[in-house]
């Protein structure tokens, strides 16, 4: 809501029959045609009318699934509550008591699988557009601080260590700065925010945004040092002697390849060097030192977020066809519903039961097709998702100029390999109790380091929980160390 906006007066005693025949809100959105030649956020976010109207289609549910739908189990029903009265400044502290993070998860979370995928409204119709209205929220907390509740809790006097600036990290640091706790976060990046900044496109998650949400937890106390590699600036032993705890998020990076002939050559990508040129690095502005091939003709192997954040990126940068290349069929597309949509209206090109077989190279080096091989499915795999098979004597060749490879990551050994004492399973991803708590007394880990490749949201759900279980490694209980109350602390 702009400054010149009329208050929006909230709507009083309405029955849950009446709350019942209010339809869900669609999010408006940039035209497809204008959004795929820009950089701009597709989404563009609700009016404060219509994010109370919606708010108003919450049951209030005496039995609230939605909480437990959540990995960082934020109230809804009680943000709702105050949202669909007109109190933004209650639900805006209401929501950020729960989660360190709000602006993103209101933007990259998958809700549908979550928080609205267990909502009582989707019984009979949809769900409460919970994703929406936490955007609409945060994004106006953002714009208004100075009408936020400000707490400034007693100092423990204990320190923590938090290893990597991404969704787990920035979480727990918010969860143990407000605790009273010293935190340091230590970031190898020249910029805080993780695969906040470095994977997720510039159009699903401006990076201010992003830098405003840091900038919050700085500003409640959290101290970031950029440029610091734990395995090289400092090793993991190192570290843990210099404070009381520690928590390790960072995550897992390494990107996995297709193993197949041509990879080598020139103009293949991987998802991760590919998003991090032009996320963190600019590449996607013509003044940027950092260089980026543009392709005509890309391809972009794999069918889940990753992959449409790649392809939706090159047809940004100018790729008269960018192909999504998956091996299995549309409902099995393991990316958001949402991200598929707007890839499809952006004219992005999807070749499904397509496995590639080799990168085919022109006698310079470089990329001139991808080879690949059509698929049958049949019985579901361990997954659950039917299992594709090729189809002999179905070979075809995608004429390309670049292929981004975005079929997964996994757990980089940097870190560990310092850290002998650190218990890692078979794959290299650090094994913890459950409490969180490494083999290393007083380290603990989360995120995708310890479950593998997953979502925003369930990283911010481990950072959550760490922070409570070193809260209570400190030696300090829930009642011990909550923030002072509004008005007991003096001005400082």
């Amino acid at each position: 809501m702009s400054e010149e906006d009329p208050p929006v007066e909230p709507i009083h005693l309405l029955t849950a029959k009446e709350r019942m025949a209010i339809e869900r809100v669609a999010m408006p959105e940039q035209d497809p045609d204008a959004r795929a030649v820009n950089f701009r956020e597709v989404n563009l976010g609700l009016t404060q009318q219509i994010a109370m109207l919606e708010a108003e289609r919450c049951l209030q549910c005496p039995k609230p699934y939605c909480i437990g739908g959540c990995p960082v189990s934020v109230n809804i029903p009680r943000f709702l509550k105050l949202l669909r009265e007109g109190d933004l400044p209650g639900a805006a502290d209401s929501l950020l008591d729960d989660n360190a993070l709000p602006c993103v998860t209101g933007r990259v979370c998958p809700q549908e699988n979550q928080c609205e995928g267990v909502c009582l409204r989707a019984k009979k119709g949809n769900s409460v557009a919970i994703g929406h209205l936490e955007r609409f929220v945060a994004d106006w907390a953002q714009a208004h601080p100075e009408e936020l509740i400000h707490v400034k809790p007693k100092p423990t006097g204990k320190t923590v260590a938090i290893v990597g600036s991404g969704p787990a990290g920035l979480t727990a640091a918010g969860e143990l700065v407000k605790r009273g706790h010293d935190v340091t976060i230590f970031e190898a990046f020249h910029a805080a925010g993780g695969v906040l900044v470095y994977g997720i496109p510039e159009f699903r998650l401006p990076k201010d945004i992003v830098k405003a949400e840091v900038d919050r937890l700085v500003s409640d106390g959290v101290k970031i040092v950029p440029n610091s590699i734990i395995g090289k600036t400092y090793t993991l032993p190192e570290l843990r002697g210099q404070f009381d705890a520690v928590f390790l998020a960072v995550g897992a990076g390494l990107p996995v390849f297709m193993d197949v002939p041509g990879e080598n050559l020139k103009g293949v990508y991987s998802a991760n060097e590919y998003l991090t040129r032009v996320n963190l690095m600019g590449a996607w502005n013509p003044d940027s030192e950092t260089p980026v091939l543009h392709g005509q003709r890309v391809a972009v192997v794999g069918g889940g977020n990753v992959a449409m954040d790649s392809v939706r990126t090159a047809r940004r940068l100018g790729a008269d066809e960018a192909v999504i290349v998956y091996r299995r069929g549309h409902d099995e597309l393991p990316a958001r519903a949402e991200e598929v949509h707007h890839a499809e209206a952006e004219g992005i090109r999807f070749e499904l039961q397509v496995a590639p077989t080799e990168v085919l190279g022109d006698d310079d080096g470089w990329v001139r097709a991808l080879r690949c091989v059509r698929m049958e499915l049949g019985e579901p795999d361990a997954s659950g998702r039917a299992r594709p098979s090729a189809i002999t004597g179905s070979e075809f060749e995608i004429p390309c100029e670049m292929i981004v490879i975005a079929i997964g990551t996994r757990s980089n050994p940097l870190l560990t390999s310092t850290a002998p004492d650190l218990k890692v399973s078979a794959y290299g991803y650090i094994e913890t109790d459950e409490a969180g708590m490494t083999s290393m007394d007083g380290v603990f880990a989360g995120g995708d380091i310890v479950r593998g490749a997953a979502t925003v949201i369930l990283a911010m759900g481990d950072g959550k929980r760490a922070a409570g279980a070193i809260n209570t490694y400190l030696g300090f209980g829930q009642s011990e160390n909550e923030p002072l109350e509004a008005g007991a602390v003096a001005a400082e």
